[in-house]
């Protein structure tokens, strides 16, 4: 990656980093938190989502990770970032004895910060799909040859900003109601299990890129966290168990 690139790359990346955090704000406008206990879980989020991007990264190159130059690697992925910041934001909560449910609020603002993470993928040639004869490929430097190949960024970046919207409807209408980030990775899980098959990515068992077996991993664990919570909120609409009320959306 050139400097100019790189130096694209960091602008839509720090784009993307602050529109996540004003629309944070406006999202977690009603919560009865304090401003340091939305700030504990921000800072949860993003440092779960920097562990979990780079995770895959180290543990496959453990000599790096000793020496703490895998942590200056290009090297990250989206998706257990993702991942990584739910589960930041949970750490955080518990960490902080937090009850209110925060996840609603987490999810339009990340969907459109990684819709904006993609194009300034395009923009550093990283994170391209396979060879294609589609009228709309793109030939990427760093791939090493001259072949027009998917843009896998922005088949990405409209899923993401798709998502968002759809998101946002749920929330206004008060469907699905604590369980959105929960719908917003989930789908995500699976169109990028879909996706993969444009991917040039190393092929393991039966066929299928390692993140499509994270996909697959990660997918029951999501459903069981689903349930979960619907359980939880089933027993407290009947009074069995105490909770906290959430507020008005």
């Amino acid at each position: 990656m050139t400097h100019e690139f790189r130096f694209s790359y960091f602008l839509l990346m720090l784009a993307a980093l602050g529109t996540c955090s004003l629309l944070l704000r406006k999202t977690q406008e009603k919560l009865p938190l304090m401003w340091w206990q939305k700030l504990g879980i921000g800072v949860g989020a993003f440092c779960g989502a920097m562990i979990g991007a780079k995770l895959p990264f180290l543990l496959i190159d453990w000599n790096r990770f000793l020496d703490g130059s895998a942590w200056l690697s290009d090297g990250k992925t989206i998706m257990c970032g993702i991942i990584g910041g739910y589960f930041g934001v949970e750490l955080a909560k518990w960490t902080l004895d937090i009850r209110v449910k925060t996840g609603d609020t987490f999810a339009v603002p990340c969907a459109v910060a990684v819709a904006i993470g993609r194009v300034a993928c395009f923009v550093g040639g990283c994170c391209f799909g396979t060879p294609t004869n589609l009228p709309w490929g793109v030939v990427f430097q760093q791939s090493g040859d001259s072949l027009p190949r998917h843009p896998t960024q922005f088949y990405e970046a409209a899923f993401h900003l798709s998502i968002a919207g759809i998101l946002l409807v749920l929330q206004q209408r008060e469907l699905f109601r604590g369980q959105l980030i929960k719908f917003y990775i989930l789908f995500y899980l699976a169109y990028r299990f879909v996706t993969e098959f444009i991917r040039p990515e190393t092929k393991l068992e039966l066929g299928l890129t390692v993140y499509q077996w994270a996909a697959l991993a990660m997918t029951p664990l999501f459903l069981f966290l689903w349930w979960k919570d619907a359980h939880e909120n089933a027993l407290a609409s009947t009074g069995k168990i105490a909770t906290i009320p959430e507020p008005p959306a």
